[in-house]
């Protein structure tokens, strides 16, 4: 039993020293925010002399600062929303039909996630240009989706695989039709793949930036743009831009928090 422990403390204390180191630039962040901006270029000090809440009462009392907020939340929900609806059907289909060219159709779909964003800039701003999408929320989660669905559709095609065929012929023989089963009966089986995949696509889209920035000029601009712009003839508002980080990490760390049980799931599935 004591040589037991005396194994697990190496580890532990490996472990202890991982996490400090990672959790050092987060400190660091949430430091610079509670500090003025002329504190955070004259001296170095491991808290602040004189802590202050002024830079998040800046960004909560700036219209262009909340309302970035605002506009990548609505963004980011559409988007999640949207392409769970689109991915799920098209996941089903894969898992559970053999036709010409799925193999080679699912391949593709992967491809167009291996593509960088900025491979479909050009066309996206040309086309919302054309048809007066530009500067939208509806714009951006459409973009995103090039990027969400497809890796949708590669997780929750593997949770679905793993349902066996006979619920659904046992479901028809019961008579239930194919959206009563898929809600009531499919769905319940599959919810981990859905909250994992409902967790990437909120972290991509979310974090992204080219496209957001470029589609988005005043009315759906996200926070991720207005963080890039805020150098003056003062130079940059490092408390400022602090504060935005802390607040910008908040929502990925709810989401995670929501669904951490699915996501370890997901990834003991071998899927994730």
């Amino acid at each position: 039993m004591n040589k037991d422990k005396q194994n697990g403390l190496p580890r532990l204390l490996v472990m202890a020293i991982y996490i400090a180191f990672t959790l050092i630039p987060l400190y660091w962040l949430f430091n610079t925010s509670l500090k003025t901006n002329e504190e955070t270029l004259s001296v170095f000090t491991l808290w602040p002399n004189a802590p202050t809440l002024n830079n998040y009462k800046t960004i909560f009392t700036d219209p262009s600062w909340y309302s970035g907020y605002i506009n990548s939340i609505i963004y980011v929900a559409m988007n999640t929303v949207m392409s769970l609806l689109v991915a799920l059907p098209a996941a089903y289909a894969f898992s559970r039909y053999r036709f010409l060219g799925d193999k080679h159709m699912f391949f593709w779909l992967l491809t167009n996630r291996m593509t960088p964003p900025a491979v479909f800039l050009l066309p996206f701003f040309q086309l919302y240009s054309t048809i007066g999408l530009s500067d939208t929320h509806i714009a951006v989660a459409l973009a995103h989706m090039l990027f969400n669905v497809p890796l949708a559709v590669w997780i929750l095609e593997g949770f679905m695989s793993g349902v066996p065929r006979e619920i659904d012929e046992t479901a028809y023989i019961d008579g239930f039709s194919f959206p009563r089963f898929f809600i009531r009966i499919f769905l319940p089986l599959i919810k981990s793949g859905v909250g994992v995949t409902a967790f990437f696509c909120f972290m991509f889209s979310w974090v992204e930036l080219l496209l957001a920035r470029t589609l988005t000029s005043v009315n759906a601009k996200p926070i991720s743009a207005i963080m890039t712009r805020t150098a003056s003839a003062a130079g940059m508002d490092w408390g400022i831009l602090a504060a935005a980080g802390v607040l910008t990490i908040i929502p990925g760390a709810l989401v995670i928090w929501f669904v951490r049980n699915h996501i370890a799931k997901g990834f003991a599935m071998g899927r994730v």
